[in-house]
């Protein structure tokens, strides 16, 4: 049985301000047009996942960064890496599957 939190007091970091996005206008009126993901919009989905084992979030931990996201829009991909706060943090799956999930559920289907 775990004694208690692998983290107990882990070092809090101030969220970062959030910046406004700029839309690309279709030029052409299309509405089936496809629209490109940016970093920025990434991070904006996965910042405020709850640590599971704090009442913070993943962007106050800074165990996830908006650095740390990778979009190659062209191929429809992303990659997200995370740093738990702890090098042997026991969730760092559920993390990451807190992360995949947020995204398969926030980004077009076309995203892997």
């Amino acid at each position: 049985m775990v004694a208690g939190l692998i983290n107990a007091n882990p070092i809090v970091y101030e969220k970062k301000e959030r910046r406004g996005r700029s839309v690309p206008s279709t030029a052409d009126g299309d509405e089936y047009s496809v629209e490109p993901i940016d970093q920025l919009e990434v991070f904006d989905h996965i910042r405020d996942i709850k640590d599971p084992e704090h009442p913070f979030c993943l962007e106050e931990l800074k165990v996830v960064t908006e650095d740390a996201v990778e979009v190659d829009d062209k191929h429809s991909h992303v990659r997200v890496t995370f740093t738990p706060t702890v090098e042997h943090c026991s969730m760092a799956t559920v993390i990451g599957l807190c992360i995949r999930v947020k995204l398969l559920r926030s980004l077009p289907s076309r995203y892997k």
